[in-house]
């Protein structure tokens, strides 16, 4: 069974229907553009024996919090359920997100089952599927711990060459001195802006906290 381009699940009928007997394999496909074709994940989910009523879509980027058929899903999806994707990427921005959903949905006894990854997932078996997900989660750790120590280190030679680390200082010390000099003189904020280039967004953070004379 094919499906045009344009197929999209209704998710009016899906928040009405009520739901069957648990135990549903429901599908899930998202493309990060409305120009993208949901085609290809549609045709392997149809593939693997999900009718095209038990499955939700997307067509938004991953970066968008706001996927109406995911959220849609979410609500549909009983206890005993699976939710079957074509890679795990369709599921979240990240891979930290996407790990937080599958573990929220395992509280709920909610399956997740991934059809094309390099590794096929599938969190309800206790055997190399389990596994698989726990490297998954592993990697996604080591990778931030990776890069939390990749960015300590840059901080840490830069700081050694003598180059600021950060924000860049929007306003040199001695302009702010200046700018202090000035309202201490009765000058007014308009003229010290003028005086000094700094705008006054900026000198009233400055003058009000001297502590924060090196904030952007």
């Amino acid at each position: 069974m094919r499906f045009s381009a344009d197929f999209r699940y209704d998710l009016r009928m899906a928040a009405a229907a009520p739901h069957p007997p648990a135990g549903l394999d429901l599908g899930y496909a998202r493309v990060s553009t409305t120009k993208q074709s949901l085609e290809w994940q549609l045709n392997a989910l149809t593939a693997d024996g999900i009718p095209g009523e038990q499955i939700f879509t997307d067509k938004k980027s991953g970066t968008t919090i706001n996927r109406e058929g995911l959220a849609a899903l979410l609500r549909y999806a009983r206890a005993g359920d699976t939710i079957v994707v074509h890679t795990l990427d369709r599921l979240g921005r990240n891979l930290r997100e996407v790990l937080n959903l599958v573990h929220d949905l395992a509280e709920k006894r909610i399956g997740v089952r991934s059809l094309a990854d390099p590794l096929p997932i599938n969190t309800t078996d206790e055997g190399m599927g389990r596994i698989a997900f726990l490297l998954l989660a592993l990697f996604a750790e080591m990778e931030r711990t990776f890069t939390a120590e990749r960015a300590a280190h840059a901080r840490a030679a830069a700081e050694a060459k003598g180059r600021h680390v950060g924000r860049p200082i929007a306003h040199s010390a001695d302009k702010i001195e200046y700018a202090r000099l000035l309202k201490a003189q009765g000058t007014s904020l308009g003229k010290i802006a003028a005086k000094t280039g700094i705008p006054k967004t900026s000198l009233h953070r400055y003058l009000a906290d001297p502590a924060s004379a090196e904030l952007v």
